[in-house]
């Protein structure tokens, strides 16, 4: 991993600063008979909040039920495209976080009977719980674009999940030929990381700019605008010149991508146009996690919740956080999930230990880098309020990179972005 300075370091802890921290949990005599608190996905969101309620409630019985053995983030992997991390550091062990006393169990969560409180896992094995947390992430929607399946995401990577599709994806676009075209697809909203794509674009454009100086990159777009649209086209234009061709759909055609053909490469968007790729990273529209449906918490794709406490709207004693949460006007994010995780833990321990929650509150930032140095961020705090007249998220002191700003602050922002990695690792599998 990168190493950092303690400056860096510290600053990106203070970033994460968003709930009540580790001592600050109220920790009475544990005065009931053990609480069953089971969370579902090992990520951002489940693994911060697993840590932090059983760090608060050290007499509950935390379980956390994780398909993989290590993390592989989707978060901070655009970088690997350009050259600025190793897949290496990008991955981290759960051995720590077992040794905080969570159960944890590398398995998959197949079903949920909501009425007797009972998670069913793959293996066999059943849970009982008194609260269920889910944080399953997203499940891509293979169903959206004709022609893209299980088998075609293997020759058409979306690379929205850390692991085998980021190496995937890497791979295709490092045996592709000096002068090549790489197709990036961009879904509608709402989806995880909204400036996800075009970092990436970013990324890879620093790759063949440096590797392939021939190459070109085509975004095909199926929103009109996107998330940092002016510092990204600013980026493009100065920093990649002539390489990067936008397609936005507009009032006359869309570029919302509707059928691939994964074998010859090619992709034909709404308003009938076809383009030929040498790599084609599809990115298909996306929904919660499997688990979330078959809790019967889904609604319109995303899982309805309550903004004071981010339980189910649709189901009894479940919580959902993280990219599976329909949380308003809160973006899909790893900082947004961490920040629920803490928010959500704040009230679980609270109710545990018998006391009011401690005052808590709710941000987001996402950081994306344009070239070497060169980071821009947009981000907000969130508070309980009114949207379209019932209760939601609101974002306030809102705040967004603009075009034009100091090498300083733009590489100011990439060494932020380091120390938040850093420290939101270690926040959620309680490293040192």
């Amino acid at each position: 991993m990168t190493r950092l300075s303690r400056r860096t370091l510290v600053q990106g802890l203070g970033a994460l600063a968003v709930s009540p921290a580790f001592s600050s949990f109220p920790r009475p005599a544990y005065a009931q008979g053990a609480a069953r608190i089971v969370v579902i996905g090992g990520g951002a969101g489940g693994a911060t909040l697993a840590k932090y309620v059983k760090v608060g409630a050290p007499n509950a019985n935390v379980t956390l039920v994780e398909r993989n053995a290590t993390y592989t983030s989707c978060f901070y992997s655009n970088l690997y495209y350009g050259g600025f991390r190793t897949i290496e550091s990008l991955t981290h062990s759960y051995d720590r976080l077992r040794e905080t006393g969570i159960n944890l169990i590398q398995d998959v969560a197949v079903d949920v009977d909501t009425e007797a409180r009972v998670v069913t896992l793959m293996s066999g094995t059943r849970l009982d719980y008194d609260k269920l947390v889910l944080s399953p992430g997203i499940d891509v929607d293979l169903d959206a674009i004709e022609g893209y399946d299980a088998a075609a995401t293997q020759l058409m990577p979306h690379a929205w999940r850390g692991g085998d599709q980021t190496r995937l994806l890497k791979s295709q676009i490092e045996a592709m030929d000096n002068g090549g075209v790489v197709v990036v697809a961009a879904p509608d909203n709402p989806y995880r990381c909204p400036p996800g794509p075009y970092e990436r674009i970013c990324m890879i454009a620093h790759y063949l700019k440096t590797n392939k100086p021939r190459s070109k990159i085509v975004l095909l777009d199926a929103k009109m605008n996107f998330s940092k649209q002016p510092v990204f086209m600013e980026a493009f234009e100065t920093h990649y010149p002539g390489m990067i061709e936008v397609n936005l759909t507009d009032q006359i055609d869309s570029f919302e991508v509707v059928k691939v053909d994964p074998k010859n490469k090619t992709l034909t968007v709404k308003s009938g146009q076809e383009f030929k790729a040498d790599v084609a990273n599809v990115i298909p529209p996306q929904m919660a996690g499997g688990i979330a449906w078959r809790a019967g918490c889904v609604e319109n794709r995303w899982c309805p919740v309550s903004p004071e406490d981010f339980s189910s709207t649709k189901v009894k004693n479940v919580y959902v956080i993280g990219d599976s949460a329909n949380a308003a006007q809160m973006p899909k994010s790893a900082f947004s999930a961490n920040s629920q995780a803490k928010y959500v833990a704040n009230q679980l321990v609270a109710e545990l230990n018998g006391l009011k929650p401690l005052p808590s509150r709710l941000r987001n930032t996402c950081w994306s880098l344009l070239a070497e140095n060169d980071s821009v961020k947009i981000g907000a705090s969130y508070s309980v309020g009114e949207l379209a007249g019932t209760p939601g998220l609101v974002a306030a002191s809102p705040f967004v990179s603009e075009p034009g700003e100091g090498a300083s602050v733009r590489a100011r922002n990439f060494k932020e972005s380091q120390g938040w990695y850093s420290a939101i690792t270690i926040d959620m599998f309680a490293a040192s």
